[in-house]
């Protein structure tokens, strides 16, 4: 495992010294500050080198969308309002800014489906707005499995093994969604894995509760199919 120091990073200024050391946050708020361009030499302790900041897997997207002329929010989300996320909520508003180059908005109509039971699965999404619910059709009647709200999240796993859907999603009023897909995670981890960490980390959390509570179910119904058999044999 790296130490820590293989995240920090050095910027040589104008005035020929160097400053820092500075992890990932520190040298995002440079850039935003106008204290290093893209042709200003940074020093990755990862690498043991010094190159271009623009050259760089980490802040290149800042560059990129300041030479478009656009912000980190383009999409129309502020990096603060990211944070009503469950999963991102321990992240401050640099690092949210910067995880924005990763993620689409996508806006859905009242009872439109989100996605459908069967399809391959390669994205996770996230609630920023509205309310959508889980739904299985049981004997030809739907049966809702549960209603997520703003800061819930689901398709955790299927970003991950790109499996089938267990369920279909639908919008139960008009909501807005964060999503993110298997390529852009992909793209995260290789192109800056101090983001990729604590965004990898709430992910594993999230997952590792949902198996708890599946389990928690598995043995309440085996507890209650106990109890039955006792009173009814017949129900063995």
């Amino acid at each position: 495992m790296e130490s820590k120091e293989n995240f920090d990073y050095l910027a040589w200024g104008s005035d020929n010294i160097a400053y820092g050391p500075v992890e990932l946050p520190g040298l995002v708020n440079w850039i935003k500050n106008g204290r290093v361009t893209d042709k200003s030499w940074v020093f990755k302790g990862a690498d043991g080198a010094w190159s271009r900041a623009g050259e760089l897997g980490e802040p290149k997207t800042f560059f990129k969308s300041k030479a478009m002329g656009q912000p980190a929010s383009a999409a129309g989300v502020e990096p603060g309002s990211l944070r009503r996320i469950k999963i991102l909520a321990e992240l401050d508003d640099r690092l949210l800014a910067s995880l924005l180059n990763y993620l689409e908005v996508v806006k859905i109509p009242q009872f439109q489906k989100v996605v459908s039971e069967g399809e391959d699965g390669d994205a996770l999404f996230m609630v920023l707005e509205g309310e959508v619910r889980a739904r299985v059709n049981i004997d030809g009647r739907e049966t809702t499995l549960t209603t997520m709200s703003v800061g819930d999240c689901f398709g955790e796993v299927a970003v991950v093994d790109h499996g089938p859907r267990s369920a279909d999603v639908v919008a139960n009023v008009p909501s807005v969604l964060i999503k993110v897909t298997s390529q852009a995670l992909s793209k995260l981890v290789s192109e800056a894995p101090a983001l990729a960490a604590p965004f990898l980390l709430a992910l594993s959390r999230v997952i590792a509760s949902r198996v708890r509570n599946l389990t928690r179910r598995v043995e309440d119904t085996i507890h209650i199919s106990r109890a039955a058999a006792k009173v009814d044999p017949r129900a063995t």
